[in-house]
Formats: structure tokens, sequence, C-alpha cells
């Protein structure tokens, strides 16, 4: 196939893969455009087969880890483990909204930083709706939140979106040194997202609520959080291993499926289910789609909108471009053209790609498809989602978030080291 014809085809099939996931006509998966659209790139010849067979290999472990983590999440949830920090927040908030919200920040960081993203948006959304209920609160100010840290709050760790496992296998880094060079941005974004939350939600937050009648306490379900933490242990030593951390996840969910199955609380149906297969199925196709798309001139023009170099300026310069990107075309797609023409320049120009990526999303609905799934919980629990207030609430935290979290990037790549 010619060029221009290819580079045609290719961008109207991504265009019509990522309207698809946004709008799911029918409710049907993402896979069911994507897994097409990628067989017809291949057989048009937009994308060699050898391509487009590297290109799944290249995804292949970054999927199965994916698996392995949403399979633990929902086992934790299974366990009891969000149930448990719905109570301790209704108990420790006191009836003070802004305490609660507190609360919401820690909860949603922590959750979303071991757990993933889709952990946030899915298990612990409603955990907020139904604790600010208890509360009598305004939910507004704690579910926003749920949806901005499931973005931002996953910085962190490799594990924590898969936009940074796909960064993580990018950058050469070992999964330690990925943690250390992320955690000061983490923080900042964080900390710079708590200060815009308090100002723009200030009268839901004086609104008041009331203490929990009766005090009950937070029945920890110890052996998932000991599943969980000898898992974030076993990342640490299959990095310092050289082995691909992907089986420390597995170790972890295989263990909670494990005593799951034997206690009969849940069986081998609900396991797949949770792995979502169909979304994985998506997540491969849209490689292959987007391969396609970068093969066929993508590359080159963006090739010179990228600055050169690692210093601030270059690192905001990538940051606000990945932003940007990732709001035209979603922060998936977005990642996946920019680490091939970021990742010569090192480690810092791969992680500026990242924050630009999770931070940036916070912008608009289409940004990440975290978010689209957020909204449809809200409007579930008969919750209200404005667009003129979300983009407004973005607006606002989304360029002070990311510009702290680029300037402690920066800090951390002087202080640490990139190599």
């Amino acid at each position: 196939m010619n060029t221009p014809l290819a580079e045609t085809l290719s961008a109207a099939l991504l265009v019509l893969v990522l309207v698809c996931a946004v709008v799911r006509p029918f409710g049907l998966p993402e896979a069911v455009v994507a897994v097409p659209a990628a067989v017809l790139v291949v057989a048009v010849g937009a994308v060699s087969l050898d391509d487009a067979r590297a290109e799944a290999e290249q995804l292949g472990p970054v999927i199965g880890f994916l698996a392995a983590v949403l399979v633990l999440a929902q086992l934790c949830d299974d366990e009891g483990l969000f149930r448990a920090c719905g109570a301790w927040m209704a108990r420790t908030a006191s009836g003070r909204p802004r305490r609660l919200l507190v609360q919401v920040f820690l909860a949603a960081s922590a959750i979303t930083a071991v757990l993933s993203l889709d952990a946030t948006v899915v298990l612990l959304t409603p955990v907020v709706f139904a604790t600010a209920a208890r509360l009598g609160a305004r939910p507004k100010p704690h579910v926003y939140a749920c949806t901005h840290l499931s973005n931002t709050a996953s910085l962190l760790l490799p594990v924590s979106n898969l936009t940074n496992l796909l960064a993580f296998a990018a950058s050469g880094l070992s999964f330690t040194r990925f943690a250390a060079l992320m955690a000061l941005p983490w923080l900042a974004a964080i900390a710079v997202e708590y200060v815009v939350f308090r100002k723009f939600f200030a009268t839901d937050l004086d609104a008041g609520a009331r203490a929990p009648s009766v005090t009950e306490p937070a029945e920890l379900p110890v052996f998932a959080l000991v599943t969980v933490a000898c898992t974030l242990a076993g990342f640490l030593l299959t990095s310092a291993l050289g082995t691909d951390p992907a089986w420390a996840a597995l170790a972890g969910a295989l263990t909670l499926a494990a005593r799951a199955l034997l206690r009969r609380r849940t069986t081998p149906k609900a396991l797949l289910g949770a792995a979502s297969v169909p979304f994985l199925a998506f997540v491969l196709a849209l490689g292959i789609v987007v391969r396609a798309v970068v093969d066929n001139g993508l590359d080159s023009a963006l090739g010179h909108l990228i600055p050169g170099g690692t210093g601030l300026p270059a690192l905001l310069g990538i940051a606000a471009l990945a932003a940007v990107l990732a709001n035209v075309i979603n922060n998936l797609p977005a990642v996946l053209v920019l680490l091939p023409l970021t990742a010569p320049a090192g480690p810092g120009a791969v992680l500026a790609v990242l924050l630009g990526v999770n931070i940036g999303p916070n912008l608009t609905y289409a940004g990440s498809l975290a978010t689209l799934l957020w909204r449809r919980i809200v409007h579930a629990h008969e919750g209200e989602v404005e667009l003129r207030e979300f983009t407004r609430l973005g607006v606002y935290a989304v360029p002070a978030s990311l510009g702290a979290s680029v300037l402690a990037l920066w800090a951390s790549l002087a202080a640490i080291g990139g190599g």
C-alpha cells in the first residue's frame, strides 16, 4: 500500500477505534471494533506482519501484568478491603467534610499506586459515594477526587497504570529506580491537587456533615493486606534479580485466587471476568493500529515537535506535548506514539511523557478511559457530572500539578540520576 493511502486508512481506523471506545455503541466491548481494525491494517499492508508480531511481543508482558493486577484488585474487594476502607473513612472523618476529603485523598492515592487506577475508579468510587451519604456530606468533592487521583496518583509505581507499564518497559529502569524517580513528582502532583480541591469545592466542604451514629470498627482483611504487601516486596525482589515483575503480580493474584476458590467465594468464570479479557484484547489491537499510524508518518510529524535533551525546559515541553496529545487522542494511544520517539533521549524524557499522559487527562472526559468509566459509575449512582465544571476544575488543576511534577522530576533526576 502506498504511504498516503496507508496513512489515511491508519488514522481513520484509529479515530474509529477511539470513538467506539468512548461511546461503546450498544454497550459492546472496546475490542469489538479494535480487533478487526488491527487485522485490517495488517491485511492491507499498513503495517507488516513482522512489525505487528513485534508489537504484540512487546505488549505481551505488559498485558499479562495488567491482567494479574486487575484480578488482584477484584479479589481484594471480595475480601472486604474496600468496605474496611469506607468504614475507616467514615469513622475518622468525624462528620467533617474537609477531613473526609483528606481521607479520600490518602485512600485513593494509596489504592491507585498499589492496585492501579482501575481499582480506584471501579471499586473505591462507590465506597466514597456510600461514605458521603452516611455522613450527610455533599459527595461531589470526594467523588471528583477519585477520578483526578486515579490519573494523578498513578505516577508512583510501574503497576499503577497501564501507561506506567509501557513507560517502564521503554525506560530501561529497574522497579526501585522508577519508584525513586517518581516519588517526588507523585507527592508534588497530589499536593497541588489537594490545594486546588480545597479552594474549588470550598462551598461544598463548608456545608457540613454529621458523625456516624454508630462507630463500627473496621474489620481489616489481614490475609489480603499481607498478600498485597508480599506482592509489593516481590516487585522489589524481581527487580533486583532482573526478572519480570509480572511474576510477582501473578503470584499475588494466584494466592488470593486459590484461597477464594477453596472457600467458594469466587469461581473460575468470575476470575476470568476480573481479568477483563476483552479490554486486554483492545489494548493489544490498539497497539497494532497505533503502530500503523506511527510507521506511516505520525512519528515524523511529532519528531519535529519533541524538544531535545532532558533539561527543565525540554522536560516541560515533552510533558506539555504529551498532555495535549492525551486529550486529543486519549492517553493510551498518546503514550504508545510518544515512547518510541522519546526513549532514545533517556529515562528522563520517558518519565516526562508519563507525567503528561497521566496528569493531562484530568482536563477532559476523553483524555483517559478511566475517566469515562468513572463518569458511567457516577451516573449509575444518580450523580451529575457537568462538562463545564469538570473542565474548569481541570483548567485549575492540570497546569499547576503538571508544572510542579515536572519540576520535581527534574530535581529527582539531578539528585538520583536516570541511569
